[in-house]
């Protein structure tokens, strides 16, 4: 394996991880981490209350180039959504968003409602 990709692996893991431990003590439930189908995956599914909330987490070493928040494509957000899709088929259809927790550098910003479904 190439040390490199272990240690980016290593990197996602804990900003995945505080980004749970984050949005738990504001009151969301993680109900499942690294849901994956074929085209795309989710980070953290999570509840706020009636809402299944699908989280994608980002981390950039800085805020150049855009950060973490550039780095959301319209590509990515489409994989997110087909994965979304995927799980509401399984789980039941019920209200949703997308939220982005965004590492960059030790900086954290949780945008909810980031993007749409349709």
């Amino acid at each position: 394996m190439n040390p490199a990709t272990n240690t980016s692996q290593s990197l996602g893991a804990v900003a995945e991880a505080a980004a749970a431990q984050y949005l738990a003590a504001r009151g969301l439930t993680v109900i499942a981490r690294n849901f994956r189908v074929k085209g795309g995956e989710i980070d953290l599914i999570c509840r706020d209350a009636a809402t299944t909330v699908f989280v994608e987490v980002r981390r950039r070493a800085s805020a150049d180039f855009g950060g973490a928040a550039a780095s959301i494509t319209l590509t990515k957000q489409r994989r997110l959504i087909l994965a979304a899709r995927h799980w509401l088929v399984q789980h039941g259809d019920c209200a949703c968003r997308f939220d982005c927790v965004l590492f960059d550098g030790d900086r954290l910003e949780w945008m909810k409602d980031a993007f749409r479904l349709d």
